[in-house]
């Protein structure tokens, strides 16, 4: 059976040829593997397009062993109010997100496995920043074990699935069990922290003919499993709504610090979990306060305007605390 590669894919197998180090000849055969018509013609050159890619990594897993204190490629300072990692199957429009909501600028390309390597962007929700972390695609063809250990550690999961594709549900499925054989439990947002990560899945180009209808059957695939978001990077449609349920996978509040006679700085939040305490907050505002705290007045929901509170009162998000001592 004749191969019949695309101009595509003979473009990546030049850049692999002409590839002067291991991580350009690693980009270039990864776009090789996702590029190649994929039919019984080919088996044997996506094969050794495999095998490649595995030496490859091989050698520069062996460089970075010399390198000392030198942290993984994979790695990703986290930084602002948490963390949320972009999850989903191949060419489901992940780093359409990322570019949509932060000043990232990722590539975006038709064919899967466009995302190699983590890729870091901030998410403004209205005065605190949110990390969010493209990842390479989930895939039972190609999926990196450092790909789950990102996700472990990371504060939630965004789980992005194309419903202008007729195989969504499948794909949908595809992931969330690769996920649950890895021992990455998914469960929604929570009041309390509870065991497991937090996560919600967006449907991604409802924009799409077809595609609503595809949205009302994922959501009855999920049911209450997840909650679903149907979102546009087209049009724009929920990509604010988005922003705010970023915050609330994350499950942290907004707590502002206010000395007495002054008015509270709220450009500025104390970012806590949900459930935390004044004595909580008075640790996070200053470690000094802890011992020496001898009551609060509390400014927020619940008709609180200064009245006094205890240490072990929990608070909102929005709160303002005046801490005395």
């Amino acid at each position: 059976m004749p191969a019949n590669l695309t101009p595509e894919y003979l473009a990546a197998e030049r850049k692999w040829k002409e590839a002067a180090t291991p991580q350009d000849k690693l980009a270039a055969l990864e776009e090789m593997l996702a590029t190649i018509p994929k039919h019984k013609g080919t088996e044997k050159m996506q094969a050794d397009i495999k095998r490649r890619i595995a030496k490859t990594r091989n050698e520069l897993q062996q460089r970075r062993k010399g390198a000392a204190r030198q942290k993984p490629f994979y790695h990703v300072e986290k930084e602002g109010a948490g963390q949320v990692v972009l999850v989903g199957p191949p060419n489901s429009g992940k780093s359409s997100v990322l570019r949509a909501l932060s000043r990232a600028e990722p590539e975006v390309a038709d064919y899967p496995f466009t995302t190699r390597v983590p890729l870091p962007g901030m998410v403004t929700f209205e005065n605190v920043q949110i990390q969010l972390v493209d990842l390479p695609p989930l895939s039972l063809e190609m999926s990196e074990g450092w790909l789950y250990g990102i996700i472990r550690t990371a504060d939630a999961v965004l789980l992005v699935v194309d419903v202008a594709d007729d195989d969504v549900l499948e794909q949908t499925q595809t992931v969330l069990q690769m996920l649950q054989e890895a021992r990455v439990p998914l469960r929604p947002p929570a009041a309390v922290p509870a065991p497991g990560k937090p996560a919600m899945v967006v449907g991604l180009k409802v924009d799409a003919p077809g595609a609503r209808e595809r949205l009302a059957l994922l959501q009855e695939a999920i049911g209450g499993a997840l909650p679903l978001l149907a979102a546009s990077t087209v049009t724009g449609e929920n990509l604010e709504e988005l922003r705010r349920r970023l915050f609330d996978l994350l499950e942290v509040i907004r707590v502002y610090s206010k000395p007495p006679g002054r008015k509270a700085d709220r450009s500025a939040p104390f970012v806590l979990k949900r459930g935390s305490t004044v004595l909580d907050a008075a640790e996070a505002i200053h470690k000094d306060f802890v011992q020496r705290l001898r009551f609060a007045r509390l400014w927020g929901r619940n008709g609180y305007s200064g009245q006094m509170v205890g240490r072990d009162h929990v608070l909102e998000d929005e709160d303002v605390v005046e801490l005395h001592t």
